[in-house]
């Protein structure tokens, strides 16, 4: 019961002083959000909120998430497909303690599959929230916040390809995580690539609709994109209504990703 108790309180610190995007490194890239397509916002927001410890923000008409690393935005669509059909197959959260999760997160009626040993020999555990957005959570007693945005996992065709796809396009490096050798880092986020033995479908419109990067200097790294032959699917704008800087593309195995400039100041509520 302490334990519980320990917990929720917890849970009730998390506010903007403890949910911050990463430092950006010297290219000035960070890890900026992951958009969702989600029937029902409401239904989404208060268990993101009551259940993970996050904090609700709006971005012009769009409801979203804050949380340590990272933000969750929704559009008000059901998703075509969930995510485990998708190469963006899930996302994922280090949790301070996975079995105070678990037990409030039941207790309220909702599933939660069995723990496991993960990759990095802590203990995990699968969830699957309403529209098919699956979550995985791995405990991390070490961690600072109760619960913080920790990586990506991509599973396709071709998946070694996809990561040398990004690791050249962000110019980072291969950074093993436990026993998974093909993953990456960019601040505040991993990004792990996982061999599929089936065709995965692409990203837009389905439950994870697409992953977001936070980069300075957003129209000059556009530029340089599209000097090394790179072809967006919007290029670079500003959306005048929130002072935003954005440009999409979709990589080579069908996800959809923005770059943003500006997204770090409407998560610090500048």
């Amino acid at each position: 019961m302490k334990r519980l108790l320990f917990f929720f309180f917890s849970l009730c610190l998390i506010n903007s002083a403890w949910a911050q995007l990463a430092e950006p490194n010297e290219a000035g890239l960070t890890f900026g959000h992951l958009h969702l397509n989600v029937a029902d916002v409401e239904q989404h927001a208060q268990l993101w909120t009551e259940f993970f410890g996050g904090e609700r923000i709006t971005i012009g008409s769009l409801a979203a998430i804050k949380f340590p690393n990272m933000l969750l935005i929704m559009y008000n669509e059901a998703p075509a497909i969930d995510s485990r059909n998708t190469v963006m197959d899930h996302f994922g959260f280090k949790v301070r303690d996975i079995q105070a999760f678990r037990d409030k997160w039941e207790a309220a009626g909702h599933k939660m599959d069995p723990d496991f040993s993960g990759a990095e020999g802590q203990t995990n555990a699968y969830l699957t929230l309403p529209g098919g957005v699956y979550v995985e959570l791995q405990e991390d007693q070490s961690l600072h916040v109760p619960i913080a945005g920790y990586h990506v996992h991509f599973l396709t065709e071709g998946h070694e390809e996809l990561l040398d796809w990004y690791t050249e396009l962000l110019d980072i490096q291969v950074r093993t995580r436990g026993s998974i050798a093909t993953t990456t880092n960019v601040p505040g986020m991993n990004l792990s690539f996982g061999r599929s033995s089936t065709p995965r479908a692409a990203t837009q419109g389905t439950a994870i609709d697409h992953i977001g990067f936070e980069i300075e200097n957003l129209e000059n790294f556009c530029r340089k994109l599209e000097d090394r032959g790179i072809v967006f699917d919007r290029p670079y704008n500003i959306i005048e209504s929130v002072g935003l800087g954005n440009a999409f593309l979709t990589d080579p195995r069908g996800v959809r990703i923005e770059f943003t400039e500006g997204l770090v100041r409407i998560y610090n509520g500048e």
